[in-house]
């Protein structure tokens, strides 16, 4: 896709935006606040419509296609979930199934078994019989992925998943996030923090402080100084022997 996106009225947010989400692959998106990030998910998940450029689903025009036909390939998880009726947990999740029911079909017992096995996978099965509106933001967060991933896509787009969790179930998702890819979901996210693509040693596409876009692997294009320039902070990156991989430092504070 090459594709960009203008608010009426204002000037663009973003161009030239061209890059491909594959099989097992996992792709950062990074960039300042208000370059354009969750936008760019928004036109990939067909909830918005790019003023340029197409979007293409394993080689059909996305325009082309029934919201029910981009669903079934995939699912995105918004960064605010705002709950509208009282569903426990677990009916809440089994919604995720209408991509692949008739018009009037209601959910069968194998669809309540790929829900439970989603709220398995994240590990809050004590979740699965309370009422979505009673629970944290955290864990409204967690639910909401376990509902994408109950949808049974082969992507998985998600708006900044770490940003109301305690940094314990911070590494939790990104462990799922770099055990989904092994599964064989593609996946892309949204985060403001580089060092969660140094983690999962993945792809990168980033919108720099001007709002040019770069597309490539973590080691080529997250340098110090491309993220001093970015961030506008004195970052460092530290090669940690140890643990295998590099971590972004704020030197100075």
């Amino acid at each position: 896709m090459e594709v960009g996106y203008a608010y009426k009225g204002y000037k663009k947010l973003f161009e030239n935006v061209s890059f491909s989400i594959k099989a097992g692959e996992i792709i950062c998106i990074l960039g300042p606040n208000g370059i354009g990030k969750t936008t760019l998910l928004n036109c990939i998940a067909n909830l918005a419509v790019p003023t340029e450029g197409d979007i293409f689903i394993e080689g059909q025009n996305m325009n082309n296609m029934s919201p029910q036909e981009v669903a079934r390939v995939i699912s995105f998880v918004p960064q605010t979930i705002i709950p509208s009726f009282d569903y426990k947990v677990i009916d809440y999740v089994v919604t995720s199934c209408a991509p692949r029911l008739g018009i009037f079909e209601r959910p069968k017992e194998e669809h309540y078994k790929v829900a439970e096995q989603a709220i398995e996978r994240m590990k809050i099965s004590h979740l699965k019989e309370k009422e979505y509106t009673k629970i944290s933001g955290g864990e409204r967060q967690q639910v909401s992925i376990a509902r994408a991933i109950a949808q049974q896509p082969k992507i998985i787009l998600m708006d900044e998943p770490t940003a109301h969790l305690d940094y314990g179930n911070q590494v939790k998702v990104l462990k799922i996030i770099k055990d989904m890819a092994k599964s064989g979901y593609g996946v892309a996210f949204t985060t403001h923090s580089p060092d969660q693509a140094l983690l999962l040693k993945c792809k990168v596409a980033v919108f720099n402080e001007k709002g040019k876009f770069f597309f490539g692997d973590y080691k080529e294009i997250l340098t110090e100084e491309f993220l001093r320039s970015m961030y506008g902070v004195d970052i460092h990156l530290y090669d940690i022997d140890d643990i295998d991989r590099s971590v972004c430092i704020i030197s100075r504070f």
